[in-house]
């Protein structure tokens, strides 16, 4: 038995898919919406999973590092193709370590358009 919490974000960023057969390789932008789940087996103190307020600062933080910027040209995108995949995963790694003890990343998701986002479930 767990807790979820649910935070989404938003932020804006070009990319432009790696050997992609198709308009994709060409630089476009997205206006991104990211959905973050968290858990917890246990509640804080205040019978919470954690803070909101403080949630979003860690999710906000780490999407600074990408909002208004060409993806390809970020680490690790400069490496590894920025797919929403890849990004949803990336997201996962990097939010882990901020959280406090007892709280996990369930799953991010990525999405690119009203109708097309990719889920990394951890």
């Amino acid at each position: 038995m767990s807790y979820e919490l649910l935070v989404t974000m938003d932020f804006g960023a070009a990319h432009s898919l790696r050997q992609y057969k198709g308009k994709c390789e060409r630089l476009h932008g997205h206006n991104w919406h990211i959905d973050v789940c968290l858990a917890a087996d246990v509640l804080n103190p205040d019978g919470m999973v954690m803070d909101f307020v403080e949630a979003k600062a860690l999710i906000r933080e780490i999407l600074s590092s990408y909002d208004h910027y060409h993806l390809n040209e970020v680490p690790p995108f400069d490496q590894i193709n920025p797919t929403s995949e890849n990004l949803a995963r990336v997201l996962s790694e990097r939010l882990q370590p901020g959280l406090p003890p007892g709280v996990r990343v369930v799953r991010v998701t990525a999405w690119e358009s009203d109708n097309c986002g990719a889920t990394f479930i951890v």
